[in-house]
């Protein structure tokens, strides 16, 4: 359920996720969305519908439950999980709602091929550990593991595992280290008979490693507008992606601050000359940061106001003294864009993650969780 308590306005444009996808399509002509998390805060069912218009064949998600809830939104395309089933509720969904999902190590093998002896045949994806190490069968282990398949009522469609470090230029020699790995366990399967989907690349992956995009990539981050290079010598390969979340709170009051004069809990801004504050009806409880203050900006009428003093419950303070000056008159109601927004000088999710020391998937995931509507 999102938060109901606030003001806050998350815009979702379905066509900016549209055109993501779309960007991905030179790269391979099998992407797999990563809509996990409630579609990293965007959306399980709204996004997974949109995309389902530009032709995508399966989805990709976290948990087996998720999975379920994906299916039962009406979504009839192979549905993945990423992180596959935990309880035998999970196990039970597999057959029940026809989900893809990853194997990971012996004991799920053992007790997902034991209910395959009740249900039936299923088809099965193998991750595989090159390097993460997180989860999945070790390469080293591909043997072990065609053998406990055999007798077995499950079929292996699809392996795959995660890169660590794709999204580093200077770590390319890892991520050679790890399709290797790979390949390896994909070796070991195709000489057991086996006709496998081998998956590796993730948004940064399927960028600028070729050899990681084998057959079908996993779009994450990039497909909600963030460029897994911001800030890098490959910053200039995310160009075309766009944030497809917006997010908009009210402006509650305008008051003057006069210089010598302090604003919010501790008092830790004091204003060095006359100036005018907008209090704006956000704050750490509808996911909004407290390490935002003093530190980070927002926009009002397309200009950037930065925030004074510390960041409350569901107030911060900006500073629109320049803003007034240009002529452009801020009263309550108005709207302050926390992220994206109109104007040349959007807040971006890398510079809202920045200001808050964390990524922009944290950002996404967490003010996503407030009430969207969708563009």
């Amino acid at each position: 359920m999102s938060i109901q308590y606030n003001k806050l306005r998350v815009t979702i444009h379905t066509d900016r996720l549209r055109d993501n996808y779309r960007l991905f399509k030179k790269y391979h002509d099998h992407v797999i969305p990563v809509i996990k998390s409630d579609a990293y805060g965007h959306g399980l069912a709204e996004v997974s519908q949109a995309l389902a218009r530009d032709g995508v064949d399966t989805f990709a998600v976290g948990f087996v439950n998720e999975a379920v809830l994906l299916r039962e939104s009406g979504c009839d395309k192979r549905i993945f999980a990423l992180l596959g089933p935990v309880g035998d509720d999970d196990i039970q969904a597999l057959w029940d709602h026809d989900i893809l999902t990853a194997i990971s190590h012996f004991d799920q093998l053992k007790r997902v091929a034991r209910a395959a002896g009740k249900n039936g045949p299923l088809n099965i994806c193998l991750k595989f550990d090159t390097g993460m190490r997180r989860l999945g069968f070790l390469p080293e282990e591909v043997d072990e593991v065609v053998e406990r398949l055999k007798g077995s009522s499950l079929t292996p469609v699809m392996a795959t595992s995660h890169l660590a470090s794709a999204d580093e230029p200077e770590c390319g020699e890892r991520v050679a280290m790890q399709a290797t790995r790979f390949q390896v366990a994909l070796d070991g399967l195709a000489k057991a008979g086996f006709a496998i989907e081998a998956n590796l690349a993730n948004s940064a992956g399927a960028m600028v490693h070729e050899r990681c995009r084998m057959d079908s990539l996993r779009l994450g981050i990039a497909l909600y507008g963030g460029n897994p290079f911001q800030g890098t010598e490959w910053e200039s390969q995310g160009v075309g992606l766009r944030p497809a979340m917006d997010v908009a709170a009210p402006v509650l009051q305008v008051h003057p601050l006069k210089k010598g004069e302090s604003i919010s809990y501790g008092w830790t801004f004091t204003a060095e000359r006359d100036s005018v504050v907008a209090i704006i009806g956000v704050g750490y409880a509808d996911n909004y940061s407290r390490s935002l203050s003093n530190v980070g900006q927002m926009t009002i009428h397309g200009r950037r106001v930065p925030i004074r003093g510390r960041v409350c419950m569901q107030m911060t303070a900006v500073d629109v003294t320049d803003l007034m000056g240009e002529g452009k008159g801020v009263v309550p109601g108005d709207e302050a864009f926390l992220l994206g927004g109109p104007g040349d000088y959007p807040i971006t999710p890398e510079e809202l993650a920045g200001w808050c020391n964390t990524i922009t998937y944290e950002v996404f995931c967490l003010l996503g969780m407030n009430r969207r509507e969708y563009i």
